[in-house]
């Protein structure tokens, strides 16, 4: 071999990190962050008008609340009643939240667990429920409320509210019983645990996203609902957040500070809510779906 052909230099290996790189793709780009960006922008507006509205001075047109003011805050909460609003609206919340979480997690362990006749029926119905609109309902549930004399109480909306979110929050459940292998109870009983405390001590534990899951999207929809509050209670001192909001519109005038201020308040728990669990909201509704 010639002198020439041995001192030749050899090509330099590329780095194995600049190797592995993807290409970067600037069509994808632009298909996935622009309509992104423009839903972002769709989506955050009317909160930024909503907080425009409800810190600015009242009379000033600004696009940007400068100087910041809280009055329109101090008139709903303690002029118009947004302290007993809020109240009611979390015992509502919080009472339909525990008694839907319980009653959905015996219902969704029976179904799980159990194979007994008409258990495919049943679920069709839970299923069609869900496409009864709450409005068909109102007669029948008044009707009932009156003879138990529940009208212009908060046990109503309770009530209510806890039965419709009742179907879907038994089918989410039942998928979160189902992806919990049986084999660990009969290992459970096989020592002598009973099924209830074989239940509490092994299955349950391993339910808590779908508890959260299923406590949330309760709570979320027992605090947005207007119409069951609106129908079955009269009393000011019985409202809830989304009646006493519509309040603040009048017949020929709308104060829009206190109306957008009396919206902070109503969407700031809300957005708590989902900024806790929205990482177990979204693994509980796509795991109930799919399991069971």
């Amino acid at each position: 071999m010639s002198a020439d052909v041995m001192t030749r230099p050899r090509p330099r290996a590329a780095p194995a990190a600049r190797r592995g790189r993807p290409r970067r793709d600037p069509g994808r780009v632009l298909r996935l962050y622009v309509p992104l960006g423009m839903y972002l922008v769709f989506t955050l507006v009317p909160f930024y008008w909503m907080l425009v509205f409800a810190l600015r001075p009242a009379g000033s047109a600004d696009p940007v609340p400068w100087p910041i003011t809280f009055e329109h805050f101090e008139t709903v909460w303690n002029d118009i009643g947004y302290a007993v609003f809020f109240r009611n609206s979390v015992i509502v919340g919080v009472w339909s939240l525990l008694v839907t979480t319980v009653i959905a997690v015996m219902g969704g362990y029976a179904l799980a667990r159990y194979r007994f006749r008409g258990r495919s029926l049943f679920m069709v119905v839970l299923l069609c429920t869900q496409f009864v609109p709450g409005a068909m309902m109102l007669i029948p549930l008044f009707s009932i409320f009156k003879t138990l004399g529940l009208i212009n109480s908060l046990g109503s909306l309770i009530v209510a509210d806890t039965v419709f979110n009742l179907p879907l929050s038994i089918i989410l459940m039942s998928g979160f019983v189902s992806a919990v292998p049986f084999t660990v109870e009969e290992a459970a009983m096989v020592d002598g645990c009973g099924r209830l405390r074989g239940f509490l001590a092994i299955v349950l534990p391993q339910l808590r996203p779908g508890l959260i899951a299923v406590g949330s999207f309760a709570f979320i929809h027992t605090w947005n609902n207007f119409l069951f509050a609106l129908m079955f209670v009269s009393r000011q001192d019985s409202f809830t957040i989304p009646v006493g909001l519509s309040y603040t519109i009048g017949e020929y005038s709308a104060d829009f500070g206190a109306l957008a201020a009396g919206g902070v308040v109503a969407a700031l728990p809300v957005v708590c809510v989902f900024a806790v669990v929205q990482r177990y909201l979204v693994h509980g509704i796509s795991a109930g779906a799919v399991k069971g």
